[in-house]
């Protein structure tokens, strides 16, 4: 059986070894969307993973979700990336970049002309977002119309499109966490009454879409895909997540994708239930350790595993799972604020 130190095939790529580094928002960019010079340092710091999968970047300048997050939307977006892919390709690395479109979570402050977020219904998440200004609450969002839906599964094709020209080895689509894409999957979030509401086969639609057009522009062996049923994060409830996941493995299981990241972050388990339909290749992650995720690997429940945590505060966490090393605790408080600090002045292992 396979170990994290082992190669694998994933789509158009050979990783050098099974150990994935998660996607974690660490708000670097700069306010117009443009990656903090220092991104290329993190990155390129973290390049003996097998695959890097960037922090989530948006896709359109009605995606932004919160304060100092990067997009994929203009050449200075794309120019200030491929500093950062080039530093990681330098260092032998592998980076796919995370694509997400927020939806509800948005505020106006951040979008255009102050516009109202839009969603899948005109409900409201509860709670408040962070803002330099303090805290604010949520505000009531716009219903997208049944023609729009498309057009916007269009932005993550061309939000793909600029990846690539920034030199990212592929796009992970992020359906996950609450944002754009779950929304639509969740029938307490999505009260549509159209081809994009309702059935499972329609709130899944959207997500197929996506799928479909970012496989289209980049090819599917460069695309992959983030599930978390019941994520508690951002009002998720997925009260049918038991059929929902099963038909949606079932669904991808034919798109050629380069792999579905599946992460257990809710009361769902997405590894054994997924699993059992999709035939492709499968990253399972959150909280695991080197222990755990080499059991996963050993049982074939997955081909490989993705790390968060652990990544911050190790730059060279292959090497220290590899020896046996132990583990730096990454600064609560620097995780999402902090400039340089906390950020690429973790050290390797002496």
């Amino acid at each position: 059986m396979p170990t994290l130190f082992d190669p694998v095939r994933l789509g158009a790529l050979d990783l050098p070894n099974r150990i994935i580094m998660a996607p974690m928002t660490r708000s670097r960019a700069l306010p117009d969307g443009v990656p903090q010079p220092y991104v290329a340092d993190y990155y390129a710091q973290r390049a003996s993973a097998g695959l890097i999968l960037s922090e989530a970047i948006y896709v359109s300048h009605m995606a932004k979700g919160y304060v100092r997050t990067p997009g994929l939307v203009t050449p200075d977006h794309i120019a200030g990336w491929r500093k950062v892919t080039d530093a990681v390709h330098a260092k032998g690395g592998l980076i796919f970049a995370q694509l997400y479109h927020t939806g509800r979570v948005a505020l106006p402050d951040w979008l255009p002309g102050a516009a109202a977020p839009v969603a899948p219904s005109a409900l409201k998440l509860n709670g408040q977002n962070k803002t330099d200004d303090g805290p604010k609450d949520y505000v009531t969002p716009r219903a997208l119309e049944t023609g729009e839906v498309s057009g916007v599964a269009g932005e993550f094709a061309t939000a793909a499109r600029n990846a690539r020209s920034a030199g990212f080895d592929g796009v992970e689509i992020h359906a996950a966490s609450g944002y754009l894409i779950q929304q639509f999957l969740d029938p307490t979030i999505n009260t549509r009454t159209d081809a994009y509401g309702g059935s499972i086969e329609n709130r899944a639609r959207f997500l197929l879409e996506v799928v479909a057009q970012v496989s289209a522009t980049i090819g599917a062996d460069r695309t992959g895909i983030k599930l978390s049923p019941r994520i508690k994060f951002n009002d998720v409830q997925e009260p049918d997540a038991e059929a929902m996941y099963p038909y949606l493995a079932k669904a991808l299981d034919g798109c050629g994708l380069a792999y579905v990241h599946g992460a257990k972050q809710g009361g769902y388990d997405i590894h054994p239930a997924f699993r059992a339909a999709y035939k492709g290749m499968y990253l399972a992650g959150a909280g695991f350790t080197a222990e755990t995720g080499g059991e996963m690997l050993n049982w074939g429940s997955a081909n490989a595993i993705v790390f968060g945590k652990p990544f911050l505060a190790n730059p060279d966490l292959v090497r220290r799972f590899r020896e046996g090393l132990s583990l730096a605790d990454a600064d609560p408080k620097t995780i999402y604020w902090g400039g340089e600090q906390g950020f690429v002045d973790y050290p390797a292992a002496s």
